[in-house]
């Protein structure tokens, strides 16, 4: 199940390299081995991926927990 982390104001931010404003689009990111798909403000030209502090510390930060406990 892809879950979106994509808040109104992630979409304002434009990518460095390409100049171009993010969108929603999908993205995987790996951990430890795991694979988790999620949709995240992506920039449709070159790829980057922005992930916000408020994800990277919350949400993030859970899930890097569990696996590191299993």
């Amino acid at each position: 199940m892809k879950e979106t982390y994509a808040n109104p104001e992630d979409l304002r931010w434009k990518c460095c390299s390409c100049d171009m404003f993010l969108s929603v689009g999908p993205a995987t990111l790996m951990y430890m081995g795991n694979k988790i798909k999620a949709q995240l403000p992506i920039c449709p030209q070159c790829g980057f991926v922005f992930i916000s502090e408020e994800l990277a510390l919350g949400k993030m930060a859970e899930v890097e927990q569990i696996l590191e406990d299993k």
